[in-house]
Order: structure tokens, then sequence, then C-alpha cells
């Protein structure tokens, strides 16, 4: 069987950043495998183009240009929040507040995002909101480890299913029950395609 629409896909991999030799941000092995519902929209498409017609065993290496994976980084994804937005019951968390932290947000129309703490300036925090691949090209190097047909209810789940009940994490956590399928199964950008590396 191979890598199509509607197959059930896992991949391990080692991601590096810029290139070949590039930094190793992401090693993915069989324990905590990449495991998804290819072909229907879970992935970027480029990540998924190299990966399309193979099999169990094959090995793949490919680069992913900064513009097919997270794009360059938008400065205007960097923005001053007043301190206020870090208070609990009327308390800053300095925690959260932290020069390099990062904070889950929601934006104007209810979306979930994460910022970086990148300053502090008077009463306001500034905070990058671009994700933190952005600007770089990501290099993929890895092996197919399983192929398999999705289940009738994978397909009308539209993701996969680990053992022990409906999950979207390539690791099995995750259920449809918690909402939590929204932010699982490898990295989701803010459309929520996932381009296959775990941020």
């Amino acid at each position: 069987m191979i890598a199509e629409k509607n197959s059930v896909v896992s991949i391990v991999y080692e991601l590096r950043s810029g290139s070949k030799e590039g930094e190793v941000v992401e090693s993915l092995n069989s324990e905590n495998p990449l495991t998804v519902l290819f072909g229907t929209g879970l992935l970027l498409p480029k990540f998924e183009e190299p990966l399309s017609g193979l099999k169990t065993g094959d090995n793949f290496e490919f680069l992913l240009n900064s513009e097919d994976a997270y794009g360059p980084v938008v400065e205007n994804a960097i923005v001053h929040v007043p301190q206020s937005v870090f208070e609990i019951d009327g308390k800053i968390d300095e925690n959260l507040m932290k020069v390099g932290s990062m904070v889950p947000m929601m934006d104007a129309e209810g979306r979930r995002m994460n910022g970086k703490v990148i300053a502090l300036e008077g009463d306001a925090v500034k905070m990058d909101f671009n994700h933190p691949m952005a600007g770089n090209d990501l290099f993929f190097k890895g092996e197919v480890t399983e192929v398999r047909g999705a289940t009738e209810e994978e397909l009308s789940h539209g993701h996969i299913h680990a053992e022990g009940g409906c999950s979207c994490g390539s690791n099995g956590e995750g259920s449809c029950e918690d909402g939590s399928c929204e932010d699982k199964g490898s990295c989701s950008d803010q459309e929520g395609q996932s381009c296959g590396c775990g941020y």
C-alpha cells in the first residue's frame, strides 16, 4: 500500500533548520511517529507531495522553503500588549510575563494563537505571534514506518484513531470529546493545517 488520499501514514524524521547541515530542531522516532490521515488537508501540501506514493520502509529527504512552510517573519505579528492582559484575579502573573515565555492567547475572532514575550516596555509587553519557525527553510530526512487503509470511522471523523479510542495526537494524546484534536497531531498553523513538525 502507498501513501495516498485517505490512507493512514506514519513517519519518523529529523527536522533541521535551514538546510541539511542546519541545527536539529525536532526528531521523531518509532516511539513517537507522526501518524496522519493522508491527503485530507491536515498537512501542508508541499510537505505531503514528496511523501505521496511512498510505502512502508521507504526513506525520504526534502527541503521545504519557508514560503511553503511557515512563511516569512511578518512584522505586524509583533505587537505591544498591555500588561493587564497578564492579570489573573487582579494580579499580574509574573511567570507568564517573562521574556522568552510562550503564552497561549486568543485573537478578536476567538482563534487560538501562541505569542512569545520578547520584551517588557513600560506598561506594555512586546510579543511576537509569528510561528517560531517563520522565515526558516525546513529540511526533513526520515522514513515511512507504516501505511494502512483508514477505517470507515476514521474517514467519517476526518482523523486517525489510536488504540483506546479517538485521537488526533501523533502519540495517542487528545480526544474528540475534549476538543484537543485542534491542538494535536503535529504542528498546526493558524489556519489549522499541519506541516509535519511538532511546533
